[in-house]
Formats: C-alpha cells, sequence, structure tokens
C-alpha cells in the first residue's frame, strides 16, 4: 500500500468539527489502497475540551503519531495549534520521511498554518503535497473592514502565507469548488499544474450505531406532548445571521402558525467551551421568541451527544450562509438521523442537492444578501408544505442509494483517486 501522512494537529479525542475530516479519511483510506499516518499535538497541549469517546470511532489499526507543542498553561502568547507544534511536527515527519518510504503529504486546513510545512517537506525530501480547504484561507469576514484590527492583520498575513504554501502544491481539494477556486485565481501559475478535487465531509453512518452502543441519553431538553423540537446543531457562520434574522422575523410575526414549535441551538456559542456566550439569544430576545420557541446551549458538546439529540428530536434545523461555497456539514448527520430535515440555504449549496435528492426534508432557497426578502416571502408558504411533509415523512422513504454518494466511504474515493493523480503528476 503507498503511504500517506495527514498532518491534523487536532485529531480525537479533540472536540473541534474539523477533526471529522482527517478521522474519516483516515478510517477508509486502506480500502482504496492507501495507508494514511497521522501526525498530530498530543492532547495534553490542546486548550478545548476533550471527548473521550470519539476515540472509540478510530480504527484499532490506524497509526497515530503525536508530538509535543507550545503550552498555553503558564502564559498565552500564541493559541494557534499549528504554530504551537509546527517545530516538532516538522521533526516528526522528516523523521519519518527518512526512516521509510512516504508517497504523498496532505494537510487539510485549519490550521492554515500547518499548510506551511508542504514546501519544507517537499523542498527537503521531494515528497509531493496537497492541501485540503476546509475552510477558505483568505477571505474577508466580519470585522476585517477595520485596519487595526486582529481580523484584518490575520486576513492579511494569510494574503501573504498562502502562496508560499501553494507554491510548489501537487493537490489542491476542499469541502466544495467554492473553498478552493479563489486560489487558483490568486495563484495562476497552478492552474493545469495542479490536481484538485471537492470531496464534502460526507456522512458516516456507524457513529450514530456507536450512540446506540454507548446509550446515550439526551440530557439539554425533554420532550413535551404536543411539541415538535428541532435541533441545529454546531457553530453559526458570521453570514448566517442575515439569514437566521429573517426567519425569526417571520416566527415572530406568524406565531399561531409555528405553535408548540422550539427550535434548540446547540453548541451555537462564541466561545466552545463557555456556557455563557450565547449568539443566538440576543437576536431571539429582539424578536420577543426566546426560550419560548428559540432556545440556545452555547457550549459545544461531544460529538455522539449531539448525535444523541438530533436522534431525539422530531426534525432536523439548516440555516445557510449568504455565501455561495457554504456547504453545512451538519446536513450529512442530519439526513443519518433520519428526522425530516428543514433548510434554509443558499440556492448554490451542495447541501441543497443533499436534501433534495434523498427525500429527507424540504429546502428554502435564496440568492446570496440580495435575495434575502425571499425568505420572507416563502417561509410561510414552505413551512405549510414541510407540516404536510412531515405527517407522512417514514424513515424509510429516505433514498439510501442516493444518500451514498455522500457517504464518506465514497468521498474518500475521491479524495483516494485524486491522490493517484497526484502523485503520477497529471493534473485535471
Amino acid at each position: 500500500m503507498k503511504k500517506v501522512i495527514i498532518v491534523s494537529p487536532h485529531f480525537p479525542p479533540s472536540n473541534l468539527a474539523a477533526v471529522h475530516r482527517s478521522r474519516l479519511f483516515a478510517k477508509h483510506l486502506p480500502e482504496f489502497g492507501w495507508e494514511p499516518i497521522i501526525v498530530t499535538v498530543d492532547e495534553a497541549y490542546y486548550e478545548e475540551a476533550l471527548d473521550p469517546n470519539l476515540v472509540k470511532l478510530l480504527p484499532a489499526s490506524l497509526r497515530i503519531e503525536k508530538v509535543a507543542a507550545s503550552s498555553t498553561k503558564n502564559i498565552r502568547l500564541i493559541g494557534d495549534i499549528g504554530i504551537r507544534g509546527f517545530r516538532q511536527m516538522l521533526k516528526r515527519i522528516l523523521f519519518l520521511c527518512s526512516s521509510e518510504k512516504i508517497d504523498f503529504l496532505y494537510i487539510p486546513i485549519p490550521s492554515n498554518f500547518a499548510a506551511l510545512l508542504g514546501p519544507i517537506i517537499s523542498r527537503k525530501t521531494g515528497i509531493p503535497y496537497g492541501i485540503d480547504y476546509i475552510d477558505p484561507w483568505v477571505h474577508r469576514w466580519p470585522g476585517t473592514e477595520k485596519k487595526i484590527s486582529k481580523a484584518y492583520g490575520s486576513m492579511k498575513l494569510g494574503e501573504w502565507l498562502e502562496p508560499l504554501a501553494v507554491k510548489k502544491v501537487s493537490l489542491i481539494t476542499g469541502v466544495a469548488p467554492g473553498y478552493y477556486e479563489a486560489v487558483l485565481e490568486r495563484n495562476p501559475h497552478l492552474k493545469n499544474k495542479v490536481v484538485t478535487a471537492s470531496m464534502p465531509y460526507g456522512g458516516e453512518a456507524e457513529d450514530h450505531l456507536m450512540v446506540e452502543r454507548l446509550g446515550l441519553k439526551p440530557y439539554l431538553f425533554k420532550k413535551e406532548p404536543g411539541t415538535f423540537d428541532f435541533v441545529y446543531a454546531g457553530a453559526m457562520l458570521p453570514k448566517a445571521y442575515k439569514p437566521l434574522e429573517e426567519v425569526l422575523k417571520v416566527l415572530a410575526a406568524n406565531l399561531k402558525h409555528f405553535e408548540n414549535i422550539r427550535i434548540h441551538f446547540i453548541g451555537s456559542g462564541y466561545s466552545p467551551n463557555d456556557a455563557q456566550s450565547y449568539n443566538i439569544k440576543a437576536l431571539a430576545s429582539k424578536y420577543g421568541l426566546w426560550e419560548s420557541v428559540i432556545f440556545e446551549y452555547p457550549k459545544r458538546i461531544p460529538y455522539l451527544e449531539v448525535l444523541t439529540h438530533l436522534n431525539a428530536s422530531d426534525g432536523a434545523f439548516i440555516i445557510g450562509s449568504t455565501e455561495a461555497h457554504y456547504t453545512p456539514s451538519k446536513v450529512y448527520q442530519a439526513v443519518l438521523s433520519q428526522k425530516p430535515v428543514f433548510a434554509v440555504l443558499h440556492q448554490a449549496s451542495s447541501a441543497c442537492k443533499v436534501i433534495e435528492s434523498t427525500g429527507a426534508g424540504l429546502t428554502l432557497t435564496f440568492d446570496g444578501e440580495a435575495g434575502l426578502d425571499k425568505i420572507g416571502k416563502f417561509l410561510l408558504n414552505k413551512w405549510t408544505s414541510f407540516l404536510a411533509f412531515r405527517e407522512t415523512f417514514d424513515a424509510s422513504q429516505i433514498n439510501q442509494k442516493a444518500f451514498d454518494a455522500y457517504s464518506a466511504k465514497n468521498v474518500t474515493s475521491i479524495l483516494a483517486d485524486a491522490l493517484a493523480k497526484a502523485i503520477s503528476n497529471k493534473p485535471s
């Protein structure tokens, strides 16, 4: 089997969402002729709360190389794990490359700084490398318009560092094409010289089976007779608040049509370890919906406990971003929960196709910020359709064959094909 080193500074038991990208690739790559070797920072150096149950989802045979990092316990000068563990990861990777045959180096980002390992390793060893864009590296987000700010500084640093990271890259992948297309525009020398591929996060049905095996029970809300509980699981993107506000406006103005509906936002806070870091509360209070229709549990809870609450809900609620490229990974777990899905998404988001092709729910689409008024115009009609949909909904009607295209195994097959093209230097 060919060997690929996957650089994943955070890895289970880290409870950050990005760890699942590397976890699922590592699980399925051996089926396609690749032996993955994870290079990560030891969890003793993580700042976020750990989730020991995540380790139970890893293959017993998976090879994991853990390194030390600079600590933040006494004084926190730098938080980014990619910087704190950079020197140690570099040393370990070079050792692996010198002691055995490594065919490829693959670096999912964030941490964005870890991408700089690629050109260094390639220059020293000749081993080709690839970068996987879980999130865009260089882009504008709220706060970057202020030139004297941390956000602006981070954006400018990214503009300077990204060209160095991708200068000799052999493979660029992303959750969707929109996550890396701008990279090719900014670095035109890469066109026709680099292999590109897009793979969504994908869903893993065995994760839900683990919930059953562990006997996990929901604890954030209790089912009450006559209520319909939606779960929104995960962080809120900065550009998702405007679509959400349009939804809340309609809810507040038409409460009689949304009787007994409760929407639970889980892990949506601005600080993953802070139970008081509310992001939704102020907006819900503005429209008189707080703790009557809208509930928020800001602190990030363990992944399998998120699935537990999804499985205990009556439906999954998904709100998208005004950015066309955004493809919420939560859509795959929502479908696998086998509960009806109600989603408000950018019309270009690939999540729309996931929901529609599987028959798992209904979507209300809009076209960026300019099309937000469509939410207000059509939400009530779409909700009426959803009420009729859920009355007849049965989990057995979900098109599993259609969902197979979004399974973690199928997604990994796309990566394996891209890796093969990259090492043979055959750009697509």
